[in-house]
């Protein structure tokens, strides 16, 4: 058992991907092993995933290589049938081929993620049942303090003016890594308050899941 602190932690953003390999078979297996052709990964490469499996799909994930033409996805537990449907986890993977540090990071406020609850009320019985139905879209906002000559923030401004998507990689202090992938937003106006450094607010909206290692 382990708890984290955020002091000292680093926030990372994707520069680019490596060209995509196929995917032709992710097996139902913990973790799921992807079948491509002379893939080149090593293990704990960074890995962006897409598949036809909704909870797999869109997300950072570590690989494990096990032969020339094989390899895992750590931490991807793919044995229930009813959400990771056999055969149909096919994709592609592209390799994160380069890390931006996005310097004075100042706070973080996750947004939503929460479950999503459709509520029952059957004539029969006087409770209601909750049912749960999903999750909520999550969004992350990032707080930095503003320097516009930070190649950093320079970085995110033309990753939103673009409206391209970023993975994301949290390092955290103690060992723990999370990443997230999702469109970048930029608010260029910098907030100012008296007493406090300027600040400006990059918000993600994540795609996938918040995957830790």
């Amino acid at each position: 058992m382990s708890y984290f602190l955020p002091e000292g932690s680093k926030l990372f953003m994707s520069t680019g991907f490596a060209a995509a390999k196929t995917i032709t078979t992710l097996s139902n297996a913990s973790p799921a092993v992807a079948g491509s052709v002379a893939h080149g990964y090593v293990d704990d490469d960074e890995l962006l995933v897409t598949s036809g499996w909704e909870d797999a799909t869109d997300n950072i994930w570590r690989a494990d290589q096990l032969t020339v033409d094989t390899f895992a996805l750590k931490g991807l537990d793919a044995t229930d049938t009813n959400w990771f449907p056999a055969g149909s986890g096919a994709g592609q993977a592209q390799k994160v081929s380069g890390w931006l540090e996005l310097q004075q990071w100042l706070d973080v406020q996750p947004n939503g993620g929460d479950v999503r609850l459709a509520n029952v009320e059957p004539i029969a019985k006087r409770n209601a049942i909750a049912i749960p139905a999903g999750f909520n879209a999550t969004s992350i906002n990032l707080v930095f303090g503003h320097d516009i000559s930070l190649a950093s923030q320079q970085a995110l401004i033309a990753a939103s003016r673009s409206l391209q998507k970023r993975a994301f990689k949290a390092v955290i202090a103690g060992g723990m890594v999370g990443y997230f992938y999702g469109y970048v937003s930029m608010n260029e106006m910098p907030q100012i308050q008296r007493g406090q450094v300027l600040r400006v607010t990059a918000s993600v909206a994540v795609l996938g899941r918040f995957i830790s290692y």
